[in-house]
Formats: C-alpha cells, sequence, structure tokens
C-alpha cells in the first residue's frame, strides 16, 4: 500500500487547483450578490434618521421573488431620473390602493397613516396630481425625511419591476449595526 507522502503531488497540480477553488468562489460570490444579496451605500438623505448618508445596508434580492413588497419595507429601485443609480425608499402603497396628501399627513384607501419613522415631519403634495389609485404592479415609495426626498410624490407609482430588494439590517458603519425598521 502507497501513502500520500510516497506520490507527492506536483506543484503544478497545486497552482491547478488552487485556481479552481478560487475560481468557485468568484463564482458563488457573484451568483450570490446578484440573486440573493447585495450591499448597498446609502447616497442621499431621503431616509434621514433610519438611514443616514453613506451608511451602508444590506439588500435582500431574493425576498421579492416569490412575493411582492409591503407597506413598510425598505426598498431599493431604479432611479427613473437617472441621476443616481438607485433610490431607497419606504413602500407607503401597492398597486391598487390609493393614495393622497394632505392636512401634512399621508391618506391610503382613506385613512391616514401613523408614520412614527418620519419624527413628524409634515407631508407636503409634489407634482403628481393626487388623490391616485395605483395601477397594478406598481408601489408607491416614499422616504422618511418627507421633507428632503425625491420619491412618488414628484415621480409618480414605481413599476414593481424597478424594485430590486428589500433592505433589512445597516452593517456599517459599527456604531449604527442593526435591523431596518
Amino acid at each position: 500500500m502507497t501513502t500520500a507522502a510516497e506520490h507527492p503531488r506536483s506543484s503544478f497540480a497545486s497552482v491547478i487547483e488552487f485556481v479552481l477553488m478560487l475560481a468557485a468562489a468568484v463564482v458563488l460570490a457573484t451568483l450570490l450578490r446578484t440573486f440573493v444579496v447585495e450591499p448597498f451605500r446609502i447616497p442621499s438623505g431621503s431616509m434621514i434618521p433610519a438611514i443616514e448618508i453613506g451608511d451602508q445596508v444590506i439588500v435582500n434580492k431574493f425576498v421579492y421573488r416569490f412575493g411582492t413588497p409591503r407597506y413598510g419595507d425598505v426598498v431599493i429601485l431604479d432611479d427613473p431620473t437617472g441621476e443616481t443609480p438607485m433610490l431607497i425608499k419606504r413602500v407607503i402603497a401597492v398597486g391598487g390602493q390609493s393614495v393622497d396628501v394632505r392636512d401634512g399627513k399621508v391618506w391610503v384607501d382613506g385613512e391616514a397613516l401613523t408614520e412614527p419613522y418620519t419624527y413628524g415631519q409634515p407631508n407636503l403634495p409634489g407634482s403628481v396630481t393626487l388623490p391616485i389609485t395605483l395601477p397594478a404592479d406598481t408601489v408607491w415609495v416614499m422616504g422618511d425625511n418627507r421633507m428632503h426626498s425625491k420619491d412618488s410624490r414628484w415621480l409618480g407609482p414605481q413599476p414593481f419591476s424597478a424594485v430590486h430588494g428589500r433592505a433589512f439590517v445597516t452593517y456599517w458603519p459599527p456604531g449604527r449595526l442593526g435591523p431596518l425598521k
């Protein structure tokens, strides 16, 4: 019987094994980032104080493959204006619901929302004519920092296809580590 020590591995075989393992790791990491989770750096102050400029969050890109956004989800979506690659906003309403902004409050299906995440900031209408009933397969999104947010009040309902995933945790900076609410 021979042992591994009697048949030393060639340097070439070790290099090939290392290259194959490295390639497999890169492919796996790329697949995870493309289809499951992805880090995202916050470009604006539209979600202050829940999420600050420069915070980094993890986005679950898998969650909406089997479901749809719900009220309160913090989502990453395409910027329809092209000013930034992506926006981060909170889902306020979904297709079929009606939205209005009046008396400093957001109203969905005739009921004023209780929105503790805005810390009492007033809600002002934008350029979109309200009230509006959202078409199917769309979402109405708004930033928590209502006085400084380019959101559905100006952009209108956003197609569900523009939503890339749900942000669920802040991981950077370490002092702000925690789940998003």
